[in-house]
């Protein structure tokens, strides 16, 4: 799947992209998964990655909470794809993608993330490491994982 990228501040955004991104939230972690207090007070302190296919409908989208707000690190969460964009590699893309976005905004950083502990393979396999035991986070098993920046030999 090809995916145009948005990539912006939570003030930058635009009343249509925040709708989709609340929507498509919305759509998985709480109809899906269960309901919880989905937009918090970190989105306003984050930027928001968009991930919009050829007819311009959202499938993919996550945010990068600043520094200092959750964690010491940049940490990426609400990661989400429609459930008609699961199963084709746009996950993938997805994290990628935002690790990249994360390292042009702090070059060198860490990045820490609350991932589903059943997700721990998947965010393994960017480099991501386990960091904490399992815990509960809206009744869903997590664990903490960091990811750290490949050293650049110069």
């Amino acid at each position: 799947m090809t995916l145009k990228w948005t990539w912006a501040r939570f003030d930058d955004l635009g009343v249509h992209a925040l709708h989709d991104a609340l929507a498509l939230r919305c759509k998985v972690f709480i109809l899906e998964q269960g309901p919880y207090q989905d937009p918090d007070g970190a989105d306003k302190q984050s930027y928001h990655l968009l991930g919009y296919d050829e007819a311009g409908v959202l499938q993919a989208c996550l945010r990068v909470v600043d520094p200092g707000v959750n964690y010491p690190e940049p940490s990426i969460g609400r990661v989400v794809t429609a459930k008609e964009a699961r199963g084709n590699g746009t996950g993938r893309l997805l994290v990628a993608e935002g690790l990249t976005r994360c390292q042009q905004v702090w070059p060198g950083r860490a990045v820490r993330i609350s991932a589903q502990a059943h997700l721990q393979r998947f965010y393994g396999s960017f480099g991501f490491v386990a960091v904490s035991d399992e815990y509960l986070e809206d009744d869903i098993p997590h664990i903490e994982m960091l990811w750290t920046p490949p050293v650049v030999q110069g």
